[in-house]
């Protein structure tokens, strides 16, 4: 909510939209997506445990809050990441100028001459310039104390749908693939630079072949195609796509009155002292509603 209220007031906003996850499809789609979450969460402690499931019905109280009190928009699909929420709202309203508020590195994809991405941890704007700090000056890299500068977004996916993703348990479409090529094999820099033309770097690399564990044969782009599905955030299936924007497009605009009242009801119960004492600053992005 901080972040939220900071980019909300900084570059003075006119509505805010929460995007909640749902059930993603893509596990429908891809058995081993983000299996390793499961994993991940059969390690955790008993204490772990009891603080995760204090941590979640907090956060659906806030969401409840933000649905049926505020007049945010609070978006969420039972078949749809937030992320895909999030691409398409964007997509769908092209003339507008938006601001991600998130620290995923999956939304470089999607930033663009309207769209940032502001990251709380970091205390950074990530944008098509370059990045900024909260006094917006460049950000300089520790090592080579030039500005820090964002890659190209089209190649960032295009190499993330070659290697994969491990954090979500997308295998590589194409292991042990090189950046760079040499006299005998293309890279990833050859066949990206040969993408929109389709010819000999691209299928070269495309059209090798390598076996898994299980020996079991791959082409790289079967595997590559497939990560796009799962990777690229605008690359959904089109039945996905439709419901997804049956979600957005069911948007109504609210309009309750006293939100700032309420919101302080909220922080009294959780004990948000700091953020009480400024209720007026968060009550103001509670309160504007959408328009369409």
């Amino acid at each position: 909510m901080n972040s939220v209220n900071k980019v909300f007031r900084k570059f003075q906003a006119d509505h805010v939209v929460f995007c909640l996850e749902g059930r993603s499809w893509r596990k429908d789609f891809y058995e081993p997506y983000k299996k390793n979450r499961i994993v991940a969460r059969q390690a955790l402690t008993d204490k772990e445990l009891d603080e995760d499931k204090v941590f979640w019905e907090t956060f659906k109280d806030l969401t409840d809050f933000l649905k049926d009190k505020s007049n945010c928009t609070v978006l969420r699909n039972e078949i749809a990441e937030a992320d895909d929420l999030i691409a398409r709202f964007i997509h769908k309203h092209p003339n507008d100028e938006h601001f991600i508020i998130s620290s995923d590195t999956d939304f470089i994809q999607l930033i663009s001459p309207n769209v940032k991405q502001y990251n709380g941890i970091t205390d950074e704007l990530h944008t098509i310039e370059g990045i900024f700090d909260d006094k917006d000056n460049r950000v300089l890299d520790k090592k080579t104390k030039e500005p820090k500068v964002i890659p190209d977004p089209k190649w960032l996916l295009f190499e993330k749908c070659m290697r994969g993703d491990s954090s979500d348990n997308v295998f590589s479409a194409y292991p042990g693939v090189r950046k760079k090529g040499s006299r005998n094999k293309v890279g990833l820099l050859e066949a990206y630079g040969d993408k929109n033309r389709k010819g000999f770097n691209w299928n070269n690399l495309m059209l090798q072949r390598w076996v898994d564990h299980n020996e079991v044969e791959h082409r790289v782009l079967d595997d590559y195609n497939r990560n796009v599905t799962l990777v690229d955030l605008t690359a959904q299936p089109p039945e996905i796509l439709e419901f997804i924007d049956e979600t957005i497009d069911a948007i109504e605009p609210k309009n309750f009155p006293m939100v700032g009242a309420r919101f302080l009801k909220f922080c009294g119960k959780y004990d948000l002292q700091r953020i009480s004492e400024n209720i007026e600053s968060y009550a103001h992005f509670l309160q504007l509603g959408y328009k369409e």
